[in-house]
């Protein structure tokens, strides 16, 4: 693969910042992208709660030109709720509008939505409103990308095809996280097999083949740096490359250990390890 260009995907530089307790980072927005273009991240995540916080010092304004300034992008996420028809909706319409309203002054290429509940909702309905959403996304000029994970009501290969496919929007489909692949059960062969123009994202991460008992916890606290766990990176960018995938890779390590380090340290540490493996 050429011209790799990673995203500092948001837990993974964001120090001490926890998932689902307190999200936003202590880290300044503009020592983030500074650092993360230093060590030679192309593109930098941003969680929905953290620009709540940035906003309180920095306007998208400032935002913008501190990323033009050091040739960065930013990935937004993260949308949830979206597809339902009750309360649920009054704080997912809130964050949908911030993060569109976000996209379209940083030019951010994407949006990452999903859910972390699994509460049912019928197919047809979340096709409807991913189609809805993908719409609105589209007038802001910037895409949708849904990640399937085992705790989402979109939990299989087959239903992410069966979203995309339904909804028919050319700005939306999924992004396809190494860790939720290895913790569903899909194999490379399956994933050789989804349709090449809905994968519009991809993150990478390492971890154990198999996964401990206490996985949610596994999920947001232990993942690896790419080479030092189990997983068949090589297979992984393998199997993107023949599908034709030529987007940027986010790296998404939700660590522990990445928690405790500096900025420069975590930046550097986490895109070497994960540029060697398109060295190797």
């Amino acid at each position: 693969m050429k011209d790799v260009r990673l995203i500092g995907s948001y837990w993974t530089l964001a120090g001490k910042a926890y998932p689902h307790d307190k999200e936003d980072s202590p880290f300044d927005f503009a020592d983030r992208v500074s650092e993360a273009a230093r060590a030679g991240f192309k593109g930098l995540g941003l969680w929905h709660t953290d620009i709540e916080k940035i906003l309180k010092t920095y306007s998208l304004q400032d935002m913008k030109k501190i990323l033009d300034d050091h040739g960065m992008f930013v990935e937004l996420e993260f949308l949830t709720d979206f597809f339902y028809h009750d309360e649920r909706r009054v704080w997912s319409d809130q964050m949908r509008k911030l993060l569109l309203d976000c996209a379209e002054v940083l030019n951010a290429p994407n949006i990452k939505a999903g859910d972390f509940a699994g509460a049912p909702c019928p197919m047809p309905q979340m096709i409807d409103e991913f189609g809805k959403l993908c719409e609105d996304a589209k007038q802001r000029g910037t895409r949708v990308l849904y990640e399937f994970i085992p705790f989402s009501v979109v939990n299989t290969l087959e239903k992410a095809r069966q979203l995309v496919e339904g909804a028919a929007a050319d700005n939306g489909g999924v992004i396809v996280d190494l860790w939720h692949v290895v913790s569903i059960g899909i194999t490379y062969d399956q994933l050789a097999t989804f349709p090449a123009k809905y994968i519009l994202g991809v993150e990478l991460n390492d971890g154990p083949l198999k996964m401990p008992e206490d996985w949610r916890d596994e999920t947001i606290n232990h993942r690896r740096l790419c080479g030092e766990g189990e997983f068949d990176i090589q297979g992984f960018l393998k199997c993107l490359d023949g599908l034709g995938y030529d987007g940027p890779f986010g790296v998404e390590v939700l660590s522990s250990e990445l928690r405790e380090l500096p900025l420069r340290e975590c930046c550097e540490k986490v895109y070497a390890t994960t540029m060697a493996q398109f060295e190797g």
